[in-house]
């Protein structure tokens, strides 16, 4: 009977180490995610999924209009708000 006990702690003890290594720190980059895409804003510059850098100048309810570019070369592209990586401008 105790060495039943001992296979159970540790299945226990396994299961809660997933849950703190892998699964918990997940959840928080994606609350992190979800919380950065909703406060993007018009004149922010992000850097997309496939590196594109460049400058929201419209948003829809889960499109975005980037201006990219510089100087007398400047384009706009159409992406998914959701292949938006990281927003560059500081928050106050």
């Amino acid at each position: 009977m105790p060495q039943e006990s001992f296979g159970i702690i540790w299945i226990v003890i396994m299961i809660a180490l997933f849950y703190f290594m892998l699964i918990r720190p997940q959840k928080k980059q994606q609350k992190a995610m979800k919380a950065m895409l909703d406060s993007l804003a018009v004149g922010d510059k992000v850097v997309t999924i496939g590196g594109i850098h460049g400058k929201i100048q419209k948003m829809k309810d889960d499109t975005v209009v980037l201006e990219t570019g510089s100087g007398n070369e400047k384009s706009t592209l159409t992406v998914s708000r959701n292949s938006i990586a990281s927003c560059l401008t500081v928050k106050e």
